[in-house]
């Protein structure tokens, strides 16, 4: 399952972000937003995050909209367990989920075409965590979210 969240500068390309996971066969579900009205993006990045937090399948990921990615990616990263990471090409989108373990991918409306979305999206889909190397640090991350800093 791919959890689909936008506020209103990254609802259209939500929307053919929608259009493309249709035509791919893969199923998601949209937190909102659902029109180009003015709403608040850590709404939507909360739903979005919870949902995939409460999701079983391993193999879920969210992917959030907003003008820049940035917004959407700050709000994500403050619920227990989410990795969101921005991505604005797709080494950035392999290394995200390779080295990072993410499971959020963010994206700018106002920054990324609908052509990049479709890269990003599809270089993400096409790697595994690698664990490893990587173990340690994303335990570190892990640690850091459940202390009191």
């Amino acid at each position: 399952m791919i959890f689909l969240g936008s506020d209103h500068a990254g609802f259209e390309l939500k929307e053919f972000i929608k259009n493309f996971l249709e035509k791919k066969g893969l199923k998601y579900l949209d937190v909102g937003t659902n029109s180009l009205k003015s709403v608040d993006y850590p709404d939507y990045a909360l739903k979005a995050a919870k949902k995939l937090m409460e999701d079983s399948d391993k193999s879920s990921f969210g992917i959030l909209v907003c003008g820049t990615g940035i917004g959407m990616e700050i709000a994500a990263n403050k619920v227990d367990g989410i990795r969101a990471a921005l991505v604005h090409d797709e080494y950035t989108a392999e290394v995200a989920k390779r080295h990072n373990n993410a499971n959020i991918l963010t994206l700018g409306g106002r920054t990324t075409t609908p052509t990049e979305a479709e890269r990003f999206i599809d270089k993400f889909m096409s790697f595994e965590y690698e664990g490893g190397r990587h173990d340690n640090r994303i335990f570190k991350i892990t640690f850091i979210e459940k202390s009191e800093c």
